[in-house]
């Protein structure tokens, strides 16, 4: 899809950290290294590597104003990309065609599979 629509491309990498909670003081804490947390894929948690363009269309992985219609699920079409705020309009939903700005959020997975805690600062999308 993104390589459908022309523009550039902006690529926006996460900040993975283990959970302090983890912390333990030995060797164990190495293996919770940024690049290993970098890899983990879960479900409602964004990807370390977002890849986006002016004109995509995306979806929130995650609430984030619910009285607003920014919910789960939410389809966007990104209209301006910065550093830190993402800015958007939306194309579902009851608030069509509303301007919306997405911040970078530091979400933790829910994955019971995941045996320890990490946080990931990451936009919650997906294209």
């Amino acid at each position: 899809m993104l390589d459908m629509v022309p523009g550039e491309e902006k690529v926006y990498l996460s900040y993975d950290s283990p959970d302090e909670r983890n912390v333990r003081g030995d060797a164990m804490d190495d293996v919770h290294t940024p690049e290993f947390l970098n890899t983990i894929v879960a479900s409602g948690l964004p990807n370390h590597k977002l890849r986006l363009k002016e004109g995509v269309p995306v979806m929130l992985l995650r609430n984030l104003d619910t009285k607003n219609g920014l919910c789960n699920g939410t389809r966007l079409i990104i209209t301006r990309m910065g550093r830190y705020v993402l800015e958007g309009k939306v194309i579902s939903e009851s608030n069509v065609g509303d301007r919306v700005f997405i911040p970078r959020l530091s979400l933790s997975p829910s994955d019971v599979r995941i045996p320890f805690k990490f946080q990931r600062k990451q936009f919650s999308l997906a294209v």
